[in-house]
Protein backbone atom coordinates (compact mmCIF):
# COMPACT_ATOMS: atom_id res chain seq x y z
CA UNK A 1 0.00 0.00 0.00
CA UNK A 2 1.35 3.23 -0.95
CA UNK A 3 1.61 5.98 2.23
CA UNK A 4 -0.55 8.64 1.01
CA UNK A 5 -0.90 10.08 4.69
CA UNK A 6 1.82 11.33 6.22
CA UNK A 7 2.91 13.52 9.27
CA UNK A 8 1.89 17.06 8.79
CA UNK A 9 2.88 17.83 12.25
CA UNK A 10 5.03 20.32 11.26
CA UNK A 11 3.04 22.13 8.44
CA UNK A 12 1.24 25.13 9.10
CA UNK A 13 -2.65 25.52 9.25
CA UNK A 14 -3.16 27.46 6.59
CA UNK A 15 -1.01 25.16 4.09
CA UNK A 16 -2.96 22.38 5.54
CA UNK A 17 -6.45 24.22 5.16
CA UNK A 18 -5.48 25.14 1.78
CA UNK A 19 -6.99 23.67 -1.66
CA UNK A 20 -4.65 24.87 -4.03
CA UNK A 21 -3.65 23.23 -6.91
CA UNK A 22 -6.95 20.22 -5.75
CA UNK A 23 -10.02 20.26 -8.19
CA UNK A 24 -13.31 18.85 -6.72
CA UNK A 25 -17.03 18.16 -7.88
CA UNK A 26 -19.92 18.73 -5.72
CA UNK A 27 -23.32 17.24 -6.89
CA UNK A 28 -26.54 19.35 -5.96
CA UNK A 29 -24.01 22.13 -5.99
CA UNK A 30 -26.47 25.11 -7.02
CA UNK A 31 -28.51 25.77 -4.32
CA UNK A 32 -29.16 25.60 -0.14
CA UNK A 33 -26.21 23.13 1.12
CA UNK A 34 -24.43 21.99 -2.17
CA UNK A 35 -23.93 26.22 -2.66
CA UNK A 36 -22.41 26.82 1.17
CA UNK A 37 -20.32 23.92 0.30
CA UNK A 38 -19.02 25.34 -3.28
CA UNK A 39 -18.24 28.84 -1.89
CA UNK A 40 -16.08 27.46 1.01
CA UNK A 41 -13.97 25.18 -0.85
CA UNK A 42 -13.58 28.06 -3.68
CA UNK A 43 -12.36 30.29 -1.11
CA UNK A 44 -9.65 27.51 -0.07
CA UNK A 45 -8.67 27.56 -3.90
CA UNK A 46 -9.93 24.80 -5.40
CA UNK A 47 -11.30 24.84 -8.84
CA UNK A 48 -14.83 23.48 -8.82
CA UNK A 49 -17.42 21.72 -10.79
CA UNK A 50 -21.10 22.88 -9.92
CA UNK A 51 -23.10 20.42 -10.85
CA UNK A 52 -26.71 20.36 -11.17
CA UNK A 53 -29.90 18.89 -12.20
CA UNK A 54 -30.86 23.00 -12.81
CA UNK A 55 -28.54 24.18 -15.05
CA UNK A 56 -29.35 27.37 -15.39
CA UNK A 57 -29.16 27.37 -11.60
CA UNK A 58 -26.10 25.86 -11.65
CA UNK A 59 -24.40 28.45 -14.08
CA UNK A 60 -25.43 31.55 -11.84
CA UNK A 61 -24.36 29.75 -8.82
CA UNK A 62 -21.04 29.38 -10.22
CA UNK A 63 -20.38 32.81 -11.77
CA UNK A 64 -21.66 34.45 -8.19
CA UNK A 65 -19.02 32.55 -6.55
CA UNK A 66 -16.37 32.95 -9.46
CA UNK A 67 -16.88 36.21 -9.25
CA UNK A 68 -16.49 36.72 -5.54
CA UNK A 69 -13.70 34.31 -5.08
CA UNK A 70 -11.56 34.65 -8.15
CA UNK A 71 -11.93 30.47 -7.69
CA UNK A 72 -12.10 28.55 -11.69
CA UNK A 73 -16.02 27.58 -10.91
CA UNK A 74 -17.82 25.97 -13.70
CA UNK A 75 -21.42 24.52 -14.59
CA UNK A 76 -22.43 21.07 -15.76
CA UNK A 77 -25.67 19.66 -15.85
CA UNK A 78 -25.96 16.13 -14.08
CA UNK A 79 -28.36 13.62 -13.01
CA UNK A 80 -27.34 11.55 -9.89
CA UNK A 81 -29.41 8.91 -10.62
CA UNK A 82 -27.97 8.34 -14.66
CA UNK A 83 -24.86 6.84 -13.56
CA UNK A 84 -23.62 7.78 -17.47
CA UNK A 85 -24.57 11.56 -16.32
CA UNK A 86 -22.26 11.28 -13.31
CA UNK A 87 -19.39 9.74 -15.41
CA UNK A 88 -19.18 12.45 -18.13
CA UNK A 89 -19.48 14.87 -15.07
CA UNK A 90 -16.14 13.50 -13.43
CA UNK A 91 -14.67 13.29 -17.11
CA UNK A 92 -15.82 17.44 -17.48
CA UNK A 93 -13.77 18.06 -14.28
CA UNK A 94 -10.57 16.42 -16.06
CA UNK A 95 -11.13 18.06 -19.21
CA UNK A 96 -11.43 21.37 -17.60
CA UNK A 97 -8.92 21.22 -14.58
CA UNK A 98 -6.34 18.45 -15.36
CA UNK A 99 -7.43 16.17 -12.57
CA UNK A 100 -9.96 15.65 -9.55
CA UNK A 101 -9.25 15.37 -5.81
CA UNK A 102 -12.46 16.29 -3.84
CA UNK A 103 -15.72 14.70 -5.15
CA UNK A 104 -18.92 15.52 -2.61
CA UNK A 105 -22.13 13.23 -2.99
CA UNK A 106 -24.44 16.20 -2.23
CA UNK A 107 -27.14 16.21 -4.47
CA UNK A 108 -30.61 14.08 -2.79
CA UNK A 109 -34.21 13.77 -2.33
CA UNK A 110 -35.96 15.88 0.27
CA UNK A 111 -37.32 13.44 3.42
CA UNK A 112 -41.04 13.21 3.76
CA UNK A 113 -42.36 9.66 3.19
CA UNK A 114 -45.80 10.10 5.23
CA UNK A 115 -46.95 6.61 6.74
CA UNK A 116 -45.03 3.93 5.40
CA UNK A 117 -48.01 1.73 4.61
CA UNK A 118 -48.83 4.54 2.34
CA UNK A 119 -46.05 5.23 0.42
CA UNK A 120 -45.72 3.72 -3.33
CA UNK A 121 -43.53 1.32 -4.87
CA UNK A 122 -42.55 4.45 -7.15
CA UNK A 123 -41.48 7.25 -4.40
CA UNK A 124 -39.02 4.69 -2.59
CA UNK A 125 -37.46 3.64 -6.14
CA UNK A 126 -36.58 7.30 -6.58
CA UNK A 127 -35.35 8.39 -3.03
CA UNK A 128 -33.03 5.22 -3.32
CA UNK A 129 -32.32 6.10 -7.28
CA UNK A 130 -30.79 8.98 -5.79
CA UNK A 131 -29.50 8.89 -2.60
CA UNK A 132 -28.12 5.78 -2.54
CA UNK A 133 -27.53 4.90 -6.16
CA UNK A 134 -26.38 8.39 -6.93
CA UNK A 135 -24.29 8.47 -4.26
CA UNK A 136 -22.65 4.93 -4.80
CA UNK A 137 -22.03 5.56 -8.38
CA UNK A 138 -20.80 8.90 -8.02
CA UNK A 139 -17.98 7.61 -5.56
CA UNK A 140 -17.17 4.79 -8.04
CA UNK A 141 -16.80 7.50 -11.04
CA UNK A 142 -14.65 9.30 -8.71
CA UNK A 143 -12.50 7.18 -7.25
CA UNK A 144 -11.88 6.16 -10.69
CA UNK A 145 -10.52 9.09 -11.72
CA UNK A 146 -8.58 10.14 -8.59
CA UNK A 147 -4.74 8.65 -9.82
CA UNK A 148 -3.32 10.35 -6.77
CA UNK A 149 -5.31 9.93 -4.03
CA UNK A 150 -8.24 11.99 -2.77
CA UNK A 151 -11.21 12.33 -0.85
CA UNK A 152 -14.90 11.25 -1.49
CA UNK A 153 -17.67 13.15 1.14
CA UNK A 154 -21.31 11.88 1.40
CA UNK A 155 -23.67 13.85 2.72
CA UNK A 156 -25.88 11.69 4.77
CA UNK A 157 -28.17 13.35 7.86
CA UNK A 158 -28.96 12.32 11.22
CA UNK A 159 -31.65 10.43 10.11
CA UNK A 160 -28.89 8.09 8.96
CA UNK A 161 -28.08 7.79 12.06
CA UNK A 162 -31.48 6.72 14.14
CA UNK A 163 -35.07 7.10 12.81
CA UNK A 164 -38.20 9.04 13.30
CA UNK A 165 -42.17 8.31 11.22
CA UNK A 166 -43.15 9.48 8.31
CA UNK A 167 -39.65 9.87 6.67
CA UNK A 168 -38.46 5.81 6.35
CA UNK A 169 -37.97 5.85 2.69
CA UNK A 170 -35.64 8.38 3.65
CA UNK A 171 -34.10 7.28 6.58
CA UNK A 172 -33.51 3.90 4.52
CA UNK A 173 -31.64 5.61 2.05
CA UNK A 174 -29.71 7.93 4.50
CA UNK A 175 -28.77 4.70 6.41
CA UNK A 176 -27.52 3.42 3.71
CA UNK A 177 -25.01 6.08 2.59
CA UNK A 178 -23.47 6.08 6.06
CA UNK A 179 -22.92 1.99 5.68
CA UNK A 180 -21.46 2.77 2.21
CA UNK A 181 -19.24 4.97 3.28
CA UNK A 182 -17.72 2.73 6.02
CA UNK A 183 -17.08 0.04 3.05
CA UNK A 184 -15.58 2.57 0.58
CA UNK A 185 -13.44 3.90 3.14
CA UNK A 186 -12.02 0.47 3.40
CA UNK A 187 -11.53 -0.78 -0.18
CA UNK A 188 -10.32 2.73 -1.14
CA UNK A 189 -7.92 3.22 1.51
CA UNK A 190 -5.20 1.51 -0.21
CA UNK A 191 -5.49 3.67 -3.61
CA UNK A 192 -4.94 6.42 -1.18
CA UNK A 193 -8.81 7.75 -1.24
CA UNK A 194 -10.56 8.64 2.22
CA UNK A 195 -14.08 8.28 2.60
CA UNK A 196 -16.27 10.44 4.76
CA UNK A 197 -19.81 10.99 5.06
CA UNK A 198 -21.46 14.63 6.86
CA UNK A 199 -24.76 14.02 8.79
CA UNK A 200 -26.63 17.27 9.25
CA UNK A 201 -29.24 18.11 11.10
CA UNK A 202 -32.11 20.79 10.47
CA UNK A 203 -30.57 23.18 7.87
CA UNK A 204 -32.63 26.21 6.68
CA UNK A 205 -32.71 25.84 3.22
CA UNK A 206 -35.03 25.91 0.52
CA UNK A 207 -36.23 22.58 0.47
CA UNK A 208 -36.46 22.07 4.55
CA UNK A 209 -38.71 25.20 4.10
CA UNK A 210 -41.04 23.22 1.33
CA UNK A 211 -41.33 20.63 3.90
CA UNK A 212 -42.39 22.34 6.82
CA UNK A 213 -46.12 21.65 6.98
CA UNK A 214 -45.63 17.92 5.88
CA UNK A 215 -43.02 17.23 8.00
CA UNK A 216 -45.42 18.19 10.84
CA UNK A 217 -47.88 16.42 9.37
CA UNK A 218 -46.05 13.00 9.62
CA UNK A 219 -45.10 14.11 13.25
CA UNK A 220 -42.16 15.41 12.72
CA UNK A 221 -42.35 19.20 13.96
CA UNK A 222 -39.40 21.24 12.70
CA UNK A 223 -39.75 24.08 14.91
CA UNK A 224 -39.84 22.54 18.40
CA UNK A 225 -36.46 20.75 17.15
CA UNK A 226 -35.34 23.80 16.43
CA UNK A 227 -36.49 25.24 19.92
CA UNK A 228 -35.04 22.48 21.40
CA UNK A 229 -32.18 22.39 20.69
CA UNK A 230 -28.65 22.30 22.56
CA UNK A 231 -28.02 25.36 20.66
CA UNK A 232 -31.02 26.73 20.33
CA UNK A 233 -31.29 27.76 16.56
CA UNK A 234 -31.57 25.76 13.18
CA UNK A 235 -28.26 25.40 10.57
CA UNK A 236 -27.56 27.30 7.70
CA UNK A 237 -26.34 25.60 4.96
CA UNK A 238 -22.10 27.37 6.16
CA UNK A 239 -22.65 24.99 9.57
CA UNK A 240 -22.38 22.07 6.80
CA UNK A 241 -19.81 23.69 4.53
CA UNK A 242 -17.24 24.31 7.30
CA UNK A 243 -17.10 20.90 8.51
CA UNK A 244 -16.89 19.63 4.33
CA UNK A 245 -13.58 22.06 3.77
CA UNK A 246 -12.45 20.90 6.98
CA UNK A 247 -12.45 16.92 5.49
CA UNK A 248 -11.42 18.01 2.28
CA UNK A 249 -8.82 19.47 3.20
CA UNK A 250 -4.89 17.79 4.70
CA UNK A 251 -6.03 18.61 8.12
CA UNK A 252 -8.28 15.41 8.51
CA UNK A 253 -5.92 13.49 6.38
CA UNK A 254 -6.36 10.40 9.43
CA UNK A 255 -10.00 10.69 9.10
CA UNK A 256 -11.43 7.94 6.96
CA UNK A 257 -14.85 5.72 7.36
CA UNK A 258 -16.46 8.39 9.63
CA UNK A 259 -19.96 10.23 9.62
CA UNK A 260 -19.50 13.38 11.03
CA UNK A 261 -22.97 14.63 12.51
CA UNK A 262 -23.59 18.71 12.50
CA UNK A 263 -26.76 19.01 14.68
CA UNK A 264 -26.86 21.29 17.03
CA UNK A 265 -26.58 18.37 19.81
CA UNK A 266 -29.61 16.39 18.13
CA UNK A 267 -28.18 13.23 18.42
CA UNK A 268 -26.53 13.76 22.33
CA UNK A 269 -30.07 13.41 23.69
Amino acid sequence: MDNHFIDHSSRPIEELLSLKGKSSVVTGGASGIGEGIVKRLAEAGSSIIVADIDLKKAENTSKKIADSTGAKVIAVEVDVSNSKSLAETAEACLENFGSLEIWVNNAGIFPTTGPAIEAKDSFVDEMFEVNVRGTFAGSREAALRMKNGGVIINLASTQGLTGGPGISAYTASKHAVVGLTKSLAIELAPKGIRVVAVAPGVIDTPGVRYQLEPLKEAGIDISSMIKNSLLGRSGVPDDVARVVLFLASEMADWITGATIPVDAGKLAG
